[in-house]
């Protein structure tokens, strides 16, 4: 999952070296996928209203219903 939210995050800012994206079990069930970027893509990232964040979050959503697992994006 973390290679699909890699993949999306880098395509929408202008430094994708600086993009870094990791994961961390909190439980057996919850995953939380933490995206940081350089300061200067953060709204290229997050978008008018949060509308961009929200999207990644729904894609990462519904390709991970087979898995049996929650997903969280936090993006910084």
């Amino acid at each position: 999952m973390d290679q699909l939210v890699s993949y999306i995050v880098k395509s929408l800012v202008d430094n994708p070296d600086k993009v870094e994206v990791t994961t961390e079990q909190e439980s057996e069930k919850v995953v939380i996928v933490k995206v940081v970027v350089d300061p200067a893509d953060l709204g290229k990232v997050i978008g008018k209203g949060g509308r961009i964040a929200s999207s990644i979050r729904t894609i990462i959503k519904s390709a991970s219903a087979k898995s049996g697992r929650r997903f969280i994006v936090k993006i910084s």
